[in-house]
């Protein structure tokens, strides 16, 4: 599984961050960015807590 964040309806809310913080970090400008590889099994549950739980929906699987 990998995640993408769409930078043009991230708002930098920081709620991935809070859930999945070795899948999510906020750039310079406060806005969210996934690591770019494939995530290991046991951070998969949280990441997709993070893609349900984004208020401007910025998250989704690639």
């Amino acid at each position: 599984m990998k995640v993408w964040v769409d930078d043009q309806r991230c708002r930098g809310h920081g709620m991935c961050l809070t859930l999945c913080p070795d899948v999510f970090s906020l750039t310079d400008d406060g806005y969210a960015e996934a690591i770019d590889a494939a995530l290991p099994t046991d951070l998969e549950a949280a990441a997709v807590e993070a893609i349900e739980c984004c208020p401007e929906q910025a998250i989704s699987e690639k």
